[in-house]
C-alpha cells in the first residue's frame, strides 16, 4: 500500500498524523474546505466530514491500482498529497497563508505555492527516482513554518530546487488543468509550463506523455471512474498537444463556451440554436475575445442553470466591471487572469431534505435583473438600479490578478428569500412567495410551483393514462396544449398522432425552460412557446388552431390569476374560453378535462376520519383555503357534516397529503357545476359553439386512496359513493358562420 494511504488511514483511524506527513496535518485541519458544488448530492452531509481529504484518499487509490513505473508512481503520489492543500489548513493557517501571497482561490497555483514552503528546502540530490523520504525535507510542522512572516519568495529559491522538485512542482501547478481545458474553463496556453519540463530537458516525451495521463486518470477516476472512461480519449489528445507545444489553437469562442456549458447541453440545451439566436443580436467572437487569456473557475457549476444569453451578459457585465475600475495597479485589462465564479456557485444552492437543491428564488430574481439590461446597455457601462438586488465584481488586494464575480442582494430581499425556504411545507408559503414578487416586480402566474418544481412536473407526467382519452377528440393538425406541465400530453399526441402538430403554451418561465431542454434532450418535435391563455391571439393567428385543449390547467388559471384584482373569479375562465375560440379554425374543437362540482349544490355529505388527524386537517384547512369560506358542522371528535362541494374540494387536497398541501390548498379544483359550465360556454361563445360532448365521471383512484382513511356519507350517515370529480367537454366551432 501507497505510505500515503497507509497515513490516512491510521489517521481515520485516530491516530494524529506524525510530523513527516505535512501535508496530512493540513488536510485535516481544514475547517471550511473550498468544495466544488457541482458534483455534491448533499450540502448537509458535508457537515462533519472532511471531502478534500475524501477526495485525494480516492486518487490515490486510483493511483495504487495503475500499472506504471515505481518512480511514475513516487512522483504522482507527492502530487496527489499536495494538489488539494490550498483548499485545506485551518482559518488561522490559511490567513497566514494569504499574508505570505498563496494563492487560495485557484487552488492548483496555491497548491505549488504550499509545496515549495514546506518542501522547499534541502533538495540537494538532482536523481528524481530517489524516494520521497530521502529527497524531501519538510518542516517539522506547521506551525514552524508559519510562525514566520517572509515572503513566500524566501522559500523558493530557484537555485535550490532539483529536477525532481521541480516535476513535481510543476505537476501540482497544473494539477486539473488538462479536465479544465476540456471543460472550457482555461486557455491552453495555461498549460505551457508541462511542455518545459521537456525542453529543459527533465522528461523525455514518453515520461511526460506517461505521467500526465496516468495522473488525470487519478484526478478525473476520483471523481467518477465513469467520467474517466467518457473522457480518456480526449484527454489522451490533449496530451499531445501539449507534448508537441505550447502554441496549440485554442477553442474558439463557440467551442468554448458549448463546453463551459456542456451540463446544460446534457440537460437539454439546444446550443446551437442558442448561439444562433445570440449571433442576430451580436458580434459574440470579438466581444467575447477579452476572455481568451483568461482562465474562467466555478463557471458551470455557478450557472448551469442559467439560459446562454444570461451566462453571456454575465461575462461581458464582468467584463465591463474591469474596464470601468481600474486602480493604479491595475490599468490594463491584461493584468486580470482568473475570473472566478465561485461566491455565485456558493449562493445558488441550499440544502432541502438531505439534498442539494438550486435557489430558485435567486435564480428568478438574478433572470429578471439580467432582463433588464439590453446589451447596448452593457456595452455602454451603464448601471441599472435594481432594488435590492446588483451584480457585485471584486477584487482583493492580495489578489490583483483575480475577479470574484456574484449577484448582492439586499438584506431584506435575503431575509424574505430564507422565509421562503423555511415556509415551504406551511401554508405561509404563498404569502411569502407573494412578498417577494411584490419586492421584485414579478407575476405569480408567471412562476409556477417554485417550491419543489421538479417533484411537480413529474406528477403531471404521470398522469398520462387520464390524458390519454383526450386524443380520441382531437380534430385537424394543428393542437394548443395550453399549461403542458411536464409535456406529457405533449408526447402522447406526438407519439399516437404523428400527423398533428402539437404546440404547448405556458405563462411559466419555468415551465418552458423544462419543456426546452426535454425536447432536446429526447429528440422531439413538438413545440412550447411562453404566452398567455388569456389572450391566445397574441401568439397564433386567429382562426389557424384545430383544436385547444385545457387539460387540468382551467381551475388553476381561476385559482391563480388575479382578474379585476381577485383571484378564484369566473371571468378568467370566460376570458380563457374567448381567447381559445377566437384563435379557433372553422370546425375547430375546444377540449376540457378539469374539476366539476355536484348538484344540487345544497346536498350534504358527513365525513368520518379514521385517521386521529383527520380533523385537525379539516380545521386547518377551512383556515387556509382563499377559494371560498368551507362550511362544516362537528358532530363528535371524528364526524363533520358539510355541503357536499365544501366535502369534495377538501378531499382532494386531503388525498394529496402533506407534501402537496403548500400548493393544493391555493386551488380550488371544481369550478362549476354541470348546469354552471353550459351556461356559461353558450353565454360567452354563442351560437357558434356546440357542445358535442359533455361527461363527469369520478376520476380514477380516489375511492382506493381515500378508503383507509374515511368514510364518506350520506347526511343519515348511510355509505354514499363519492361523487363526480372530474368532466370532459368538447365544444365545436361551427363550419359557415362569421367569428363575433
Amino acid at each position: 500500500m501507497l505510505h500515503s494511504l497507509k497515513a490516512i488511514q491510521s489517521y481515520k483511524s485516530g491516530n494524529m498524523p506524525e510530523a513527516q506527513q505535512l501535508w496530512l496535518q493540513l488536510l485535516a485541519a481544514a475547517e471550511k474546505p473550498r468544495i466544488n458544488l457541482e458534483r455534491i448530492h448533499s450540502i448537509a452531509e458535508l457537515e462533519g466530514t472532511n471531502p478534500v481529504l475524501d477526495y485525494t484518499e480516492r486518487t490515490l487509490h486510483v493511483l495504487e491500482k495503475l500499472p506504471v513505473s515505481f518512480w511514475v508512481r513516487e512522483i504522482l503520489e507527492d502530487v496527489l498529497i499536495w494538489s488539494e492543500t490550498a483548499k485545506a489548513g485551518s482559518l488561522e493557517q490559511r490567513r497566514v497563508w494569504q499574508k505570505q501571497g498563496v494563492n487560495l482561490f485557484v487552488h492548483n497555483v496555491g497548491s505549488a505555492q504550499l509545496y515549495d514552503l514546506y518542501a522547499g528546502a534541502g533538495h540537494l540530490d538532482n536523481d528524481i527516482s530517489k524516494t520521497k523520504e530521502t529527497s524531501i525535507y519538510q518542516p517539522a510542522s506547521p506551525g514552524d513554518a508559519l510562525s514566520k512572516n517572509e515572503d513566500l519568495s524566501e522559500h523558493t529559491t530557484p537555485s535550490s530546487h532539483t529536477p525532481r522538485h521541480e516535476i513535481i512542482r510543476t505537476l501540482i501547478a497544473t494539477h486539473g488543468l488538462i479536465g479544465q481545458y476540456i471543460r472550457g474553463e482555461i486557455p491552453f496556453a495555461e498549460n505551457a509550463p508541462l511542455h518545459a519540463l521537456i525542453v529543459k530537458g527533465w522528461l523525455s516525451t514518453d515520461e511526460l506523455h506517461n505521467l500526465l495521463m496516468a495522473l488525470n486518470e487519478c484526478i478525473i477516476a476520483g471523481v467518477d471512474p465513469a467520467l474517466w472512461n467518457q473522457v480518456q480519449a480526449e484527454v489522451e489528445r490533449i496530451v499531445g498537444w501539449i507534448i508537441a507545444g505550447p502554441d496549440h489553437e485554442d477553442w474558439s469562442v463557440k467551442e468554448r463556451l458549448s463546453r463551459l456549458r456542456s451540463s446544460s447541453i446534457r440537460q437539454g440545451e439546444a446550443m446551437d440554436e442558442a448561439y444562433a439566436k445570440l449571433q442576430t443580436e451580436m458580434d459574440v467572437e470579438p466581444i467575447l475575445a477579452p476572455l481568451a487569456h483568461r482562465t474562467l473557475w466555478y463557471v458551470e457549476s455557478a450557472m448551469q442553470d442559467f439560459s446562454l444569453q444570461e451566462m453571456v451578459k454575465v461575462f461581458l457585465l464582468t467584463l465591463r466591471s474591469e474596464s470601468m475600475n481600474p486602480t493604479s495597479m491595475e490599468s490594463r485589462s491584461d493584468v486580470v487572469r482568473h475570473i472566478s465564479f465561485e461566491p455565485l456557485m456558493n449562493t445558488m444552492y441550499y440544502d432541502y431534505k438531505g439534498v442539494k437543491k438550486l435557489n430558485i428564488y435567486k435564480k428568478r430574481m438574478i433572470e429578471k435583473y439580467l432582463e433588464q439590461y439590453s446589451w447596448e446597455q452593457i456595452a455602454s457601462g451603464e448601471q441599472i438600479v435594481y432594488p435590492h438586488l446588483t451584480h457585485r465584481i471584486e477584487r482583493h488586494t492580495d489578489l490583483p490578478d483575480t475577479l470574484f464575480v456574484t449577484f448582492e442582494f439586499s438584506p431584506a430581499a435575503e431575509k424574505l428569500i430564507a422565509f421562503c425556504i423555511e415556509a415551504e411545507k406551511s401554508p405561509l408559503y404563498e404569502k411569502a412567495v407573494l412578498l417577494l414578487f411584490d419586492l421584485f416586480g414579478l407575476r405569480r402566474d408567471a412562476y409556477d410551483r417554485f417550491h419543489n418544481e421538479e417533484t411537480y412536473l413529474s406528477d403531471m407526467n404521470s398522469s398520462g393514462d387520464y390524458k390519454k382519452v383526450l386524443l380520441d377528440y382531437i380534430v385537424g393538425k394543428r393542437v394548443l396544449d395550453i399549461g403542458p406541465g411536464g409535456g406529457i400530453l405533449l408526447d402522447l399526441i406526438e407519439q399516437e398522432k404523428p400527423e398533428v402538430e402539437p404546440i404547448g403554451i405556458d405563462i411559466s418561465a419555468n415551465v418552458i425552460e423544462a419543456l426546452e431542454r426535454k425536447k432536446q434532450r429526447e429528440g422531439h418535435r413538438w413545440q412550447v412557446m411562453k404566452g398567455d391563455a388569456l389572450q391566445l391571439e397574441q401568439y397564433v393567428e386567429p382562426g389557424t388552431v384545430d383544436t385547444v385543449i385545457f387539460s387540468s390547467i382551467l381551475h388553476e388559471l381561476y385559482s391563480y390569476i388575479e382578474l379585476d384584482g381577485r383571484r378564484f373569479n369566473s371571468d378568467t375562465v370566460v376570458a380563457a374560453l374567448r381567447s381559445s375560440f377566437r384563435v379557433l379554425s372553422p370546425g375547430g374543437r375546444i377540449l376540457i378535462r378539469d374539476g366539476i362540482m355536484s348538484e344540487p349544490e345544497a346536498q350534504k355529505r358527513r365525513i368520518r376520519f379514521l385517521e386521529p388527524d383527520g380533523m385537525r386537517w379539516l380545521e386547518r384547512y377551512a383556515e387556509d383555503f382563499q377559494g371560498r369560506a368551507i362550511e362544516y358542522e362537528r358532530v363528535s371528535d371524528n364526524e363533520v357534516v358539510l355541503p357536499i362541494n365544501d366535502a369534495m374540494e377538501f378531499l382532494y387536497t386531503y388525498t394529496w397529503g402533506e407534501e402537496a398541501y403548500v400548493h393544493e390548498i391555493q386551488e380550488q379544483f371544481g369550478i362549476f357545476t354541470p348546469t354552471d359550465y353550459e351556461n356559461c360556454i353558450r353565454e360567452v361563445l354563442g351560437e357558434q359553439a356546440e357542445i358535442i360532448t359533455f361527461e363527469h365521471f369520478l376520476q380514477e383512484g380516489y375511492t382506493e386512496a381515500l378508503g383507509e382513511r374515511m368514510i364518506f356519507m350520506n347526511e343519515d350517515g348511510e355509505p354514499a359513493p363519492l361523487p363526480d370529480s372530474t368532466c370532459l367537454i368538447v365544444i365545436e366551432k361551427k363550419k359557415g358562420l362569421a367569428d363575433g
